[in-house]
């Protein structure tokens, strides 16, 4: 294999010391490293004549970073409007707040056009081609039509949802044919992988498609959480507990997350277990993300509000049963938070993925870890089975695997932990990356 060109909608800053912790890009971290690389993608900048421009270059440790810019109204419809508030709500199988314009459609396809002629010149023939996720569904056409031979593979990080849902996207069909020119097509679990292939088969095509589920650096998070156990941050939050034991939450603001759902299911903890009333603290950290979208700050206020009545309700003078944060917390600092909980609790009501729950296994201290609790409709929890799994529709479900996992005894949480460590260390990230390539490269459908 040449070089590797990955395409994503946006690039990670190459010099940032502390890189964001999305799926994309901490799976990504482990393919580019040691291999001849150029990654392409959004500057985060915007333009007025994006078509005359020239991939501004950047090389960092032996990854060669290519961002375009793109011009005020490509990011509104490209990316908020089509990207974020048709396809996103779709894949989570959340069609009731989908909302379809044909000109965010044509400007949708006009910046995957223009990826396409900013990429095309900087290409080898030898280069392997990875485009990532559901910003840039028909690239691998787009490179087709302007002569790209090479080997193009596909990654979807978000779910796929079946054809009943699919098809409610006037486009789909058009899309489903664009991405037959991917030579491989990867998605996060089985279900997912069904799901598309079914919906090739119902548009008359045939794709297969198949399942590489994600991972983490378990080796290089638990060194984080270890190392900055006495750091300021990690040491106020443990005197702050006063020996009280701790939940954990950590998810970007989201309305695919089940964070609502999460605060009722605690809420239904102090209300039928009020023996854990003052012995328990419950940390949720939501930093905001696509702000500037309705249905988000519509969510942050119902947040605010029901993190509000439960303290109200609940809370005694010494004592505050929900502490939410809305501010990102670093990395490093994260991983000690999920060494130091108890419990970690990730509820999402659809989720490609999870790497929080993967997260917070690889951080646990070996003699005394904490306890799990996933939602079945995480694409993790088919491989997370010793978790304690949970309907997040279900305020009295996660109620009752709160307290279990409160007061689960130490063996059964060692058991436990100790199957999940096996599989978080063993599908790691690196792992994920070299599985899709290598069954790229098997690949023979490149026309």
């Amino acid at each position: 294999m040449g070089r590797l060109i990955v395409v994503s909608n946006r690039v990670p800053s190459p010099r940032e010391r502390t890189q964001p912790a999305g799926g994309l890009t901490v799976g990504l971290k482990d393919a580019v490293r040691g291999v001849e690389s150029l990654w392409f993608g959004w500057s985060g900048e915007y333009s007025d004549d994006v078509e005359h421009q020239k991939p501004n270059l950047d090389k960092v440790e032996g990854v060669t970073y290519a961002t375009i810019d793109l011009t005020t109204e490509q990011h509104e419809r490209f990316y908020e409007n089509f990207s974020n508030g048709l396809l996103w709500p779709l894949c989570h199988y959340r069609i009731g707040i989908i909302d379809f314009h044909r000109e965010d459609l044509r400007v949708y396809r006009e910046v995957n056009a223009l990826f396409a002629d900013q990429l095309v010149p900087l290409l080898r023939p030898d280069d392997t081609i990875w485009v990532h996720d559901y910003h840039l569904f028909p690239l691998g056409e787009e490179l087709r039509k302007r002569g790209v031979k090479s080997k193009i593979g596909f990654f979807l990080h978000i779910p796929f949802p079946p054809w009943s849902v699919t098809r409610v996207l006037p486009c789909a069909a058009e899309f489903l044919t664009d991405m037959t020119s991917y030579d491989l097509i990867g998605v996060q679990t089985d279900e997912d992988a069904h799901n598309m292939s079914d919906c090739f088969h119902m548009c008359g095509l045939e794709k297969d498609v198949h399942a590489f589920p994600i991972g983490i650096d378990p080796k290089e998070f638990a060194e984080q959480a270890i190392s900055s156990l006495e750091t300021p941050e990690v040491n106020r939050l443990r005197a702050s507990l006063r020996n009280r034991k701790l939940i954990i939450g950590v998810d970007r603001l989201d309305y695919s997350k089940g964070i609502p759902e999460r605060f009722h299911g605690y809420e239904a903890l102090l209300k039928r277990y009020p023996e854990h009333i003052n012995n328990v603290i419950f940390l949720q950290i939501t930093p905001v993300s696509r702000g500037g979208v309705a249905s988000y700050q519509a969510l942050r206020r119902e947040l605010d509000e029901l993190a509000g009545r439960i303290c109200g309700d609940h809370a005694d003078f010494d004592w505050t049963p929900i502490r939410y944060l809305t501010q990102p917390v670093p990395r490093h600092i994260l991983a000690s938070f999920h060494r130091l909980a108890d419990v970690a609790l990730v509820t999402p009501l659809r989720d490609g993925m999870n790497l929080v729950a993967k997260e917070f296994v690889a951080a646990q201290d070996a003699e005394n870890p904490g306890a799990l609790i996933l939602s079945h409709f995480a694409g993790a929890a088919p491989e997370m089975s010793e978790a304690l799994l949970i309907n997040p529709y279900d305020s009295d479900d996660i109620a009752d695997a709160l307290n279990t996992a409160l007061t689960m005894p130490l063996d059964e949480r060692r058991r436990r932990w100790e199957t999940l460590d096996e599989e978080v260390t063993t599908r790691t990230a690196a792992h994920w990356a070299h599985g899709f390539l290598v069954k790229l490269q098997e690949s023979n459908d490149t026309p």
